[in-house]
């Protein structure tokens, strides 16, 4: 076992030798060019593929619980991880082994140097993901691929598919740097998803964004179902562990479905995941996917890091909300299901992020603040974001704990007196809840 994580340490420092994540140029030749020499793997299985600003992990999980229940065998590529790299390449709902990951590299690897000869830019690390993703799926083989874009839309590495279903999220700001400052703008390059022929399946948006979306519909000649139109959610409620919805679907009513997860958020991203596994069926008016399996489905998705409990008395939480829009769900959610005497936030912000947005949007339900950073070297150094924290939270309800273990004892440490009123939530970015959760003793998922 150790030969294998030395190897696969040595994949995961090869490929980030590549440029990063963050570091983008917008053109698909790259991607296209590898897949063409793999012998385009991408256009051996349909795919939906998911964009939005947040909620696309959670509903592609969704999306690949319900396919899985009803017998498809499913390829979900999903970004960034919370722990292990393995995380983003899922068959049959399950991570990839890091073996089989090493392999996966090691089999196209001869192919990467030849597609980096024929540019001046090499392929991007997350342009080599995306072709180990689609070249795994093809091998397994898949039935489906559940596709999250890295960012964007239109120009985004795993864009090279034929998408049937286009699944958009709630669309905010976020990535202004790339993707503009302005939701429409933002949407006009997400909305590059809905293909010729497809069905765009469209959470809850903006009257400026759902214009956006409606004219890519109609360019494309493409069908469309809307959140709060043709699907939505009926009634929610708050049930241990999570809550009971009922759900409006495409081919009719679900009732009494089981979703292992909090939040209003949570409730709306299964009904995107159930009208977009719907339209993948052909489902329209009295056309329904079997109740039970909709039931089983849902009853057995796994979030991580989406307002996890990662440990009980006191009730510790992690969430990878890293931008206002999903802090405020965050807080909506913290807010309407637990009802904490004392609530206690440890936060630690990567610093192109709008920290103060995220602040600001937790403050309201949290009592005191612990200040912390994480390991990426993009990090937000925490005495930075305590300047940002003063205006928001005052000078007296927050403290600085540079080390995210100390600063999670911190906050244990001001609920103790709480008994079992307290609850602490540690947030700010994926990278954050992923070190929370192995700080907890949590496997990757």
């Amino acid at each position: 076992m150790e030969t294998n994580l030395d190897e696969f340490l040595d994949v995961e420092n090869e490929l980030n030798q590549r440029w990063p994540e963050t570091k983008l140029e917008p053109s698909l030749d790259r991607i296209s060019a590898l897949a063409h020499v793999l012998g385009d793997p991408q256009t051996s299985y349909p795919v939906v593929q998911l964009t939005g600003t947040n909620g696309k992990t959670s509903t592609s999980r969704m999306v690949d619980a319900l396919f899985t229940r009803i017998g498809l065998r499913t390829g979900r590529f999903t970004s960034p991880h919370l722990q292990l790299a393995t995380e983003r390449i899922s068959i049959d709902n399950q991570p990839i082994s890091p073996e089989r990951y090493v392999e996966v590299y090691r089999d196209i690897e001869p192919y990467l140097a030849m597609v980096d000869s024929q540019s001046e830019i090499r392929l991007s690390k997350f342009e080599v993901l995306t072709g180990m993703a689609y070249a795994a799926f093809a091998e397994a083989p898949a039935d489906v691929a559940v596709v999250e874009v890295g960012m964007g839309g239109t120009w985004d590495a795993t864009s090279i598919v034929d998408t049937r279903v286009a699944v958009l999220t709630p669309i905010g700001v976020d990535h202004t740097e790339y993707l503009g400052n302005r939701p429409e703008d933002i949407a006009v390059e997400k909305s590059g998803i809905i293909k010729p022929g497809s069905v765009a399946i469209v959470g809850e948006q903006t009257p400026e964004v759902m214009r956006v979306i409606l004219e890519r519909v109609a360019e494309v000649d493409a069908m469309v179902a809307r959140f709060g139109s043709e699907f939505g959610v009926l009634s929610r409620s708050v049930a241990v562990g999570g809550q009971m919805i009922t759900l409006q679907g495409l081919g009719g009513v679900y009732e009494d479905i089981f979703l292992p997860l909090h939040g209003q958020h949570q409730a709306a991203n299964a009904a995107l995941a159930l009208a977009a596994v719907e339209a993948f069926f052909g489902a329209g008016p009295e056309r329904k996917i079997d109740i039970e399996m909709v039931r089983e489905g849902f009853a057995s998705v796994v979030t991580p890091g989406r307002l996890e409990r990662v440990r009980s008395a006191p009730n510790v939480f992690v969430d990878a909300a890293h931008n206002p829009h999903g802090a405020a769900a965050l807080a909506r959610a913290l807010e309407s299901e637990f009802g904490f005497r004392k609530l206690v936030a440890v936060v630690a912000v990567m610093s192109d992020k709008d920290a103060e947005g995220i602040l600001a949007a937790l403050e309201p339900v949290v009592q005191e603040l612990v200040i912390t950073t994480n390991s990426s070297p993009r990090a937000m150094d925490p005495d930075v974001l305590a300047g940002l924290a003063v205006p928001i939270f005052g000078e007296d309800r927050f403290e600085v704990r540079p080390r995210l273990v100390d600063a999670i004892e911190e906050a244990i440490h001001l609920i103790e007196d709480e008994q079992s009123g307290g609850g602490i939530i540690v947030t700010g970015s994926v990278v954050t809840a992923g070190e929370a959760r192995a700080l907890f003793g949590k496997e990757p998922a």
